[in-house]
């Protein structure tokens, strides 16, 4: 069911400040910063020859990564996403093996204008999975 890994997401308080040590200390390639206000997070992304990182910064109170940062306060590994080549099919299946979908269960657009789901870490012993919809290349 599932495709290669599209990135790993580290939660930090400060992007500028996070971009600047994966710049200048690793010479890494930055996106420029996204706001994702549907997720509440302004994103970077880093591009590396086999995946990518993405980093997130809290947009706004409400934050789901601000209660992240309250409980690991120099930020930290968030999640991993996966690609699935149809998402309503992997998260139908995935619920009926007893697999938990976080929000109401519908996807929302990623930072990539793909659809998106995120997977209860209580399902996959303590990794919050998000599953990323990406079509084969033709």
């Amino acid at each position: 069911m599932i495709g290669r890994l599209n990135h790993v997401a580290l939660v930090v308080a400060d992007l500028d400040a996070a971009c600047s040590s994966w710049q200048h200390m690793l010479g890494a390639q930055l996106s420029e910063p996204q706001a994702l206000p549907e997720h509440g997070v302004t994103v970077v992304f880093i591009d590396l020859p086999n995946t990518r990182i993405e980093l997130l910064e809290p947009l706004g109170d409400g934050s789901p990564v601000s209660r992240f940062l309250e409980k690991h306060v120099g930020g930290g590994m968030h999640h991993i996403c996966l690609e699935v080549e149809d998402i309503v099919e992997a998260r139908d299946d995935l619920i009926a093996k007893g697999a938990r979908i976080l929000g109401n269960g519908e996807p929302k657009i990623g930072a990539h204008g793909n659809p998106v789901l995120f997977m209860h870490p209580g399902d996959f012993h303590g990794t919050l999975i998000e599953l990323e919809e990406v079509k084969p290349e033709a």
